[in-house]
């Protein structure tokens, strides 16, 4: 199973180094800058529920009296 995953991949790879620049470029932007926008707003995400959580436990707790 991993075999076939590395073979799909270099051949994804040998792809997409023998397209010209300009296309390589376009396609980085087309799928990069999604995938890193999703990751960020993911992590904004979870970092904020931690915050809140944190938040409130530390209003509720015995060292807040």
């Amino acid at each position: 199973m991993l075999r076939a995953v590395a073979d799909w991949w270099d051949a994804v790879e040998l792809w997409i180094t023998q397209l010209p620049f300009p296309m390589q470029v376009a396609l980085a932007i087309l799928v990069v800058l999604p995938l890193c926008w999703g990751t960020a707003a993911g992590v904004d995400r979870l970092v904020d529920l931690a915050a809140a959580q944190l938040g409130r436990d530390r209003t509720n707790g015995p060292s807040a009296r």
